[in-house]
């Protein structure tokens, strides 16, 4: 190489970083991204999900993660959307993450969670959605600012009875459960390693999953325990010593709450006698679908709930 050609290189680039900045930062901070559709690999089915980083993700560290799981037929968009859960984390500065269900081979092309003996295609194909969440919180938490100690699970319908069952068998990843409009459906014994406190809302007119128990209306023939009793599993695998008590009863919702558990966890269960099958404070899940309570709101029940426990 010829010192023109050398001299005329320099002098390239030199003019090249006047007008346009020429040397390039390539750090990875400066292309901040907050949303992220992507893919894992678990029992060698690709997984779907995704992501979503609060506006303050890059100023600050330790955040918690919300895995919110999509009710039986839905998937991670239309749950977003129904549920508003991404402006609430936004505004409050969580991370929150979409899981999907894996789909059916029918026409309707169904996504489902295998929760026990709910629901359809998961079930009848046995799919290991715990392990999949599982290897998913790992995930995250590797390439993510995640508190470990700070990983909570909530669900509506299908996805809260999957937050039942994480519940029952990952109570070593997941501080805390919120669900909605679910009962719990596993097969097996609950036996978690530890305490976990449990939120549960419920609308009295809904007709999928009825909260006195039975059969509901929706797509799964499945039966579906009362909701008072598996609470009172709840309370008993919790360890607590009183009886439940009715903190407010007026003609929009009753709250009941369990409390004196171990480690200090309780039981909490929201009744509202307005709304049906939906996400409190949500828009219906779909055209013509119930509409949700307007006399809770689930974002900000689940939100101040989740605050108040992480993992030891």
């Amino acid at each position: 190489m010829t010192k023109y050609t050398i001299a005329y290189g320099g002098l390239l680039c030199f003019t090249v970083f006047l007008s346009l900045g020429c040397a390039k930062n390539n750090d990875p901070e400066t292309v901040k991204e907050y949303r992220f559709n992507d893919t894992i690999m678990v029992d060698g089915r690709i997984r779907t999900y995704t992501l979503n980083l609060p506006p303050v993700y890059y100023d600050s560290s330790g955040f918690a993660l919300v895995i919110a799981m999509h009710g039986g037929g839905g998937d991670a968009a239309q749950f977003e959307s129904s549920s508003k859960l991404t402006e609430k984390a936004n505004a409050s500065h969580f991370i929150v993450v979409y899981p999907e269900g894996v789909q059916s081979t029918g026409l309707l092309k169904a996504r489902t969670w295998n929760a026990g003996s709910c629901c359809d295609y998961a079930v009848e194909n046995n799919i290991d959605d715990a392990a999949f969440i599982s290897r998913l919180a790992d995930k995250l938490i590797s390439q993510y600012k995640i508190n470990p100690k700070k990983l909570y699970a909530t669900g509506h319908s299908n996805g809260g009875m999957m937050a039942y069952r994480l519940a029952c068998t990952l109570s070593g990843k997941i501080a805390a459960i919120a669900v909605n409009a679910c009962s719990m459906m596993v097969t097996q014994s609950c036996t978690p390693l530890r305490p976990v406190p449990v939120l549960h809302m419920h609308a009295a007119p809904d007709t999928h999953v009825p909260y006195q128990g039975g059969k509901g209306t929706g797509f799964s023939n499945a039966y579906f325990p009362p909701v008072d009793s598996v609470l009172n599993v709840w309370s008993a695998v919790n360890g607590c010593a009183t009886t439940p008590e009715v903190v407010v009863a007026e003609n929009k919702y009753t709250f009941t709450q369990w409390t004196d558990c171990d480690n200090n966890v309780t039981v909490q269960y929201y009744l509202t006698q307005d709304g049906g099958h939906a996400w409190p404070g949500g828009l219906p899940g779909r055209t013509g679908s119930d509409e949700p309570s307007t006399a809770i709101n689930a974002n900000d029940l689940l939100w101040n709930f989740f605050q108040q426990y992480q993992l030891p």
